[in-house]
């Protein structure tokens, strides 16, 4: 039986009210997204027989390439590269980055440094073999103006001489900023065009599939990449990642990801490919239901004087709620209530580790049915200063409903 005290489901009950707006602003913008999945479903003509496991080399995977066109369709793109073997989302941008570029060339991130997992990838941090630095690819990042929007200003100074690619992150990762909507990308990838006409766009596009109602490659972007254990999985999708866009820049990666000469034409799969086409059939109104959910969290912490970004009203181009606590403790006892309130492993209390790809200490809240998964609900953070918590997903609202009146519980029994 879980036990709330009356205090919390007040807090949650009281943050409802204003949420009425929010939550037909996310049903209005699921049924958009549905629909374009549902009509890719209908135009591929998907049956059972796709869903068979191949093994071997993989010709004429039936599955696979059906897949890899329904997911094009979903993600307004001429083609995609849908695979299992994409260990996670940073995997499937690290392979559209290298497929694209060669030696002497220049990727310019528009959106500052990125995410912690990439740095030591493209040679920010470190000195790691095989990593793009070492490969003789520079990487240049601007940095987002205070008020956390792309500085068209700096971009425009910058040398358009050897710029191959340029790179947007469309979540937030560790930074204290909202993400990038689609207005905003629009603005400036339609004035990053002319300034370097050459170059590709490409977008990390992890953790915003289907929060808007259409995506960065309706935009501008030639090509988006991300994980199908977080928004296109569904909840459901038990590994993988994909990358989008046109199709001759796909056909160009798809070398990178096997081998020259044989592309996207080979790699079995001796798993059921069902659960990835129904994580995507789910993914829209899964989306909705982490979207509601981090409204919420935002209405209550603001109730209890935290710093929350985005505002629960804000416009959303990501599913993940951030938000401040005074110190680092409390910032941990947060992410063991999440952990708490979960289905699987509700008996464990994380600690700060040592995690692979990050340079500081992270706490994290993640009990789900796929590992990793942050569709599923869950919570991290850095171990530093500002200590701030990013909670995402929730696969139903009751569930981040319940989890909200557990964390209220948890925070003021601390004293906030």
């Amino acid at each position: 039986m879980i036990k709330t005290t009356d205090r919390a489901r007040e807090l949650v009950w009281s943050a409802e009210r204003y949420l009425s707006d929010v939550f037909r602003r996310a049903d209005a913008v699921e049924m958009v997204n549905q629909q374009r999945v549902l009509e890719a479903f209908w135009q591929e003509r998907v049956s059972t027989r796709h869903f068979a496991p191949t093994t071997g080399y993989g010709y004429d995977d039936i599955g696979r390439d059906t897949l890899d066109r329904v997911f094009a369709h979903a993600l307004m793109a001429q083609k995609a590269l849908v695979r299992p073997q994409f260990v996670n989302g940073t995997h499937a941008i690290f392979i559209a980055l290298s497929g694209l570029v060669e030696p002497g060339d220049t990727i310019l991130s528009i959106t500052g440094k990125p995410y912690d997992t990439l740095l030591e990838a493209v040679g920010v941090r470190g000195d790691a073999p095989n990593s793009l630095k070492r490969m003789g690819i520079a990487f240049q990042s601007v940095a987002m103006t205070e008020q956390g929007k792309i500085d068209l200003d700096a971009i425009q100074a910058v040398s358009a001489r050897t710029v191959k690619i340029v790179y947007a992150q469309r979540s937030r990762g560790y930074s204290w900023r909202e993400a990038v909507t689609m207005a905003q990308m629009k603005e400036a990838f339609d004035r990053v065009r002319d300034w370097f006409p050459d170059a590709v766009i490409l977008v990390d596009n992890c953790y915003g599939e289907f929060v808007e109602a259409t995506e960065p490659t309706a935009q501008g972007a030639d090509i988006i990449a991300g994980s199908l254990i977080k928004n296109p999985g569904g909840g459901l999708a038990p590994t993988g990642g994909y990358i989008a866009g046109k199709e001759a820049l796909i056909d160009r990666i798809a070398q990178r990801y096997s081998v020259p000469g044989m592309g996207a034409e080979v790699g079995s799969y001796a798993g059921d490919y069902r659960l990835f086409y129904q994580g995507l059939f789910l993914s829209p109104h899964v989306i909705a239901q982490c979207v509601k959910g981090a409204a919420l969290f935002a209405r209550v912490f603001e109730q209890l004087n935290l710093l929350t970004m985005p505002l629960y009203d804000a416009i959303r181009s990501d599913i993940i709620q951030a938000v401040q606590f005074p110190d680092a403790d409390s910032l941990v006892a947060f992410c063991r209530s999440i952990q708490k309130a979960a289905p699987v492993d509700s008996f464990v209390s994380p600690e700060p580790w040592d995690m692979p790809g990050y340079e500081d200490q992270v706490v994290m809240a993640a009990g789900a049915f796929v590992q990793g998964a942050t569709t599923e609900l869950s919570a991290d953070g850095p171990i530093r200063e500002p200590y701030t918590a990013y909670l995402q997903g929730a696969l139903t609202y009751a569930h981040a409903r319940i989890a909200c009146m557990l964390a209220c519980d948890a925070l003021i029994e601390w004293g906030l």
